[in-house]
């Protein structure tokens, strides 16, 4: 899947991926939403950022995390 939205730049927030070259990382916006932020919430405080960056955002998290497992911890 090509990303339109996310770009890393080694030279910029030391080359995580953010939102179209803006210093807002991908993972600070997935942070916003999983601590219950609306859309609106999160584009009022990142005026910047659009509704589509928000959804594209999720989707480059969700297609990171099926490239890798994760260990998770099994309960006793």
């Amino acid at each position: 899947m090509k990303w339109r939205r996310i770009t890393r730049d080694p030279n910029q927030m030391g080359g995580v991926p953010c939102i179209r070259g803006l210093r807002i990382p991908v993972a600070t916006v997935v942070a916003m939403v999983a601590d219950g932020m609306t859309e609106e919430e999160i584009l009022d405080a990142y005026p910047d950022l659009e509704p589509e960056d928000i959804q594209e955002a999720l989707r480059y998290a969700a297609a990171t995390l099926q490239e890798q497992e994760l260990p998770l911890v099994i309960p006793a």
